[in-house]
């Protein structure tokens, strides 16, 4: 009787070799497609969608682009101010910022789990530049207006998502 779990191709209750062991910790086969279980650096990799961007080096430029572009849009609506009114319209448009907020960090955690080195460091760099155009107020568009009567030192907002 063999309780082993099928996981794409790959018996778990396979006897392995020491030297293949190594490489079953490191990556895993994942509908015939090797999926790195550690940081590593390459243009091969398969970030969100399946298949995408593949072996190609443009498509892999282009997905550290949306990857980036993702984590821009992050900071501004962390830091966009829509409305200053306290009523049911204000709420729900707060509520649905909220929710693209959460959902675009969703995308640029998912895009991290390919482990890619490429594809972490344009996520710290994208909040980075985005933290730098939207939260400070070194391009004149940061937290708190000339008008406001709050507390003009540079903190860190709350990290919370």
């Amino acid at each position: 009787m063999d309780h082993g779990h099928d996981m794409g191709g790959m018996n778990m209750t396979q006897s392995s070799s020491p030297s293949s062991t190594n490489t079953n910790m490191t990556m895993s086969h994942m509908n015939g497609m090797m999926m790195h279980m550690t940081f590593y650096w390459g243009h091969k990799a398969q970030i969100l969608f399946s298949g995408w961007p593949g072996s190609s080096t443009g498509m892999y430029v282009l997905a550290l682009f949306v990857v980036f572009l993702l984590a821009v849009m992050i900071e501004w609506v962390s830091r966009s101010r829509i409305t200053k009114r306290n009523d049911v319209v204000s709420g729900v448009l707060l509520t649905l910022l909220h929710a693209l907020r959460v959902g675009l960090a969703y995308l640029v955690m998912l895009a991290l789990m390919s482990f890619n080195v490429g594809v972490f460091i344009v996520a710290v760099v994208g909040h980075a530049v985005g933290f730098l155009v939207f939260g400070t107020r070194v391009f004149g568009s940061g937290r708190g207006s000339d008008d406001e009567d709050e507390d003009r030192s540079l903190k860190l907002p709350p990290l919370s998502c």
